[in-house]
């Protein structure tokens, strides 16, 4: 029986995969409601789909991303099942505008899954951001070190979990000593216009990596859902900046309008001069950053990575624990 609902063909191919997403973790995409012709819909409050050019639906969706008309985009809805380390989880719920259902540890044993971060990711502390990794990597040594002192704590966590719930203690206290690493999942649904604050958020390069890396595969079904909206994203939002009044000010030294177009001006602003528009010397190393060229992702899905429900719900049975066997 065909449908009735405007599809997304590209949505369509992916619905129900899993993506793999860090060493035990996945999103899928499980259903959407709407297209980017149902944004025009909602914005020009019309009838009918398929009776406008496609450049014409994209031009609407641009002038309404850049000016920031969101409600028509709250008409598109995107349902995600998610499965993360529970420190990312924390992070992640801060976005209050979706609707959650997590894994219920009370009602439900957990499995023994811990997320372990990779050689490359286990890096000192930023010296610059309070909130994030440097860049370098620790040696071997701190690395090695590192991941058998994980593995101790986990081991202690692990077999007291096990020992009490085999034991029959409830499941709601047993779980109260396993570790941040251990991985939760959740069915979460959001609206296209928190979905995209979610995603400039998370695919920044100042956002914690782990998250990134579900920020990015959450970005490619994005883009087979609504292609229009996703590219007006990326050149509006991702790859464009926000500009203050000294920002602008210090553009206008360099540039002049002349007949509708930008005009050189020549020579060059020095630090003094911008400090002088106003402009902190935060503000200035921001206003620099803006200017950079940049070069817009591409958040393309690697279809040969996906796996079934099955596979995943297979491996997560594995490592739920065995009351009837408890550890010696």
């Amino acid at each position: 029986m065909s449908s009735k609902r405007p599809v997304s063909p590209g949505a369509e191919e992916i619905l129900g995969q899993y993506f793999p997403v860090l060493d035990h973790g996945f999103v899928a995409l499980v259903d959407y409601m709407g297209t980017d012709e149902c944004i025009e819909r909602a914005a020009r409050v019309s009838y009918g789909y398929g009776t406008r050019k496609a450049s014409l639906t994209r031009g609407l969706l641009r002038y309404l991303r850049r000016h920031l008309h969101t409600t028509p985009s709250e008409m598109l809805e995107l349902k995600f099942h998610c499965c993360m380390p529970m420190f990312i989880a924390r992070q992640w719920i801060r976005h209050r505008a979706a609707n959650v259902n997590e894994y219920s540890g009370r009602y439900s044993l957990m499995p023994m899954l811990f997320y372990t971060p990779s050689a490359e990711q286990l890096q000192t502390q930023s010296r610059t951001n309070n909130q994030g990794r440097s860049g370098t990597p620790v040696s071997p040594e701190a690395y090695a070190e590192s991941v058998q002192r994980w593995n101790q704590i986990r081991k202690l966590s692990r077999e007291a979990y096990e020992q009490m719930t085999a034991a029959d203690m409830a499941r709601e206290l047993a779980r109260i000593d396993l570790p941040l690493s251990t991985y939760t999942q959740w069915y979460w649904k959001i609206d296209l216009h928190n979905f995209l604050h979610f995603l400039k958020l998370r695919v920044d390069r100042h956002a914690q990596w782990e998250i990134q890396e579900y920020g990015r595969v959450m970005a490619g079904m994005l883009k087979r859902v609504a292609p229009l909206s996703y590219e007006a994203w990326i050149d509006y939002d991702v790859c464009g900046a926000r500009m203050s009044r000294m920002d602008l000010d210090a553009i206008r030294k360099l540039v002049s309008v002349k007949e509708g177009g930008l005009e050189g001006r020549g020579g060059s602003l020095s630090a003094t001069e911008l400090d002088e528009l106003g402009l902190a010397k935060r503000e200035i190393a921001e206003l620099l950053a803006k200017l950079e060229p940049s070069q817009a992702p591409d958040f393309e899905l690697d279809l040969s990575s996906a796996k079934s429900a099955e596979w995943f719900g297979e491996e997560f049975q594995k490592a739920v624990p065995k009351l009837d066997k408890p550890p010696e």
